[in-house]
């Protein structure tokens, strides 16, 4: 019993031993165990760290991300504005550059017209020195004169070449298109026939041509009789009212009553037939000389 007690013991303090150097040994590899997960949760302390700074990083860099974002849209929007402003502007400054083309267009036009105007203004000024010297060579050579009034009276001196400066004289008027004979001194036989044509035609300045022919005609015949015919208003229509001018009528005419204004118009008509064609008829036209004007335009 004792032997086989001192045979157990040596095997288990063996054992025991053995225990005891696992159990060192286990509890250094716990020991070291612990202290690497010590260390590790230490690094893990330090990586929860590092990312919570990361992720507050991650936050700032999402939000500066979000600014800018914000930014390039509204900046893209301004653009698009922009755009949009210029094509605007290119419409209207397209639409000014029409209108200044217009405008310069129609100046242009404008100054056509003023210088056609300024040319019709001096050729008519022209026109008016010459018929005042026209009429001036009528009334001086011819001895013919219009006198404007109740009608227009038409005088007529160098008749009669024993008595130059004896008058015959006739006056019409022109009243709703109709031509009216108020009175000739000296009378002429036919005088009515002569009305009715110048109604027909509205041939005055033939009319008038007649009649210096009539009175020529009279005095070489010694028909005339120095009475006054009074006639009566004809009641032949003219075909067409006579086509009034503007030129000056001539200065110092008598009025006998106030004139109307068909009659005024007449006179002026007549005024202005008396710079383009002569009253004489083509028979006694080469018997008395021609205007200095009208010879140079000649």
């Amino acid at each position: 019993m004792a032997s086989i007690c001192d045979t157990d013991i040596p095997l288990q303090l063996k054992n025991i031993d053995a225990f005891f150097a696992s159990y060192r040994n286990s509890l250094q590899s716990i020991t070291a165990t612990a202290i690497k997960a010590a260390r590790s949760q230490s690094q893990l302390t330090e990586v929860k760290a590092k990312l919570r700074e990361a992720e507050d990083e991650l936050v700032k860099a999402l939000a500066v991300k979000t600014r800018r974002e914000a930014k390039r849209m509204a900046l893209k929007d301004s653009i698009a504005s922009v755009k949009e402003r210029v094509e605007v502007m290119k419409t209207k400054i397209q639409r000014q550059r029409s209108k200044c083309e217009e405008c310069a267009s129609v100046v242009s036009q404008h100054r056509l017209v003023l210088a056609a105007s300024e040319q019709k203004s001096n050729e008519s000024n022209e026109l008016k020195d010459e018929a005042q010297e026209v009429i001036s060579w009528y009334n001086r050579i011819l001895g013919f004169h219009v006198e404007g009034g109740h009608g227009v009276k038409f005088t007529f001196k160098n008749i009669d070449e024993n008595n130059p400066n004896e008058e015959f004289r006739f006056t019409i008027r022109h009243e709703d298109d109709m031509y009216t004979l108020l009175n000739c001194e000296p009378s002429l036989k036919d005088i009515d026939k002569l009305i009715h044509e110048l109604n027909k035609t509205n041939g005055l300045f033939k009319f008038v041509r007649t009649m210096r022919r009539k009175f020529q005609e009279a005095v070489t015949q010694g028909s005339l009789s120095m009475t006054t015919n009074e006639h009566q208003e004809s009641t032949f229509i003219s075909a067409s009212a006579p086509v009034f001018s503007t030129l000056t009528i001539t200065e110092g005419y008598e009025h006998q009553g106030e004139p109307t204004k068909g009659n005024t118009h007449l006179q002026k008509q007549v005024n202005q037939r008396m710079v383009k064609s002569a009253i004489l008829s083509p028979g006694s036209a080469s018997s008395v000389c021609q205007s200095p004007r009208l010879k140079a335009r000649k």
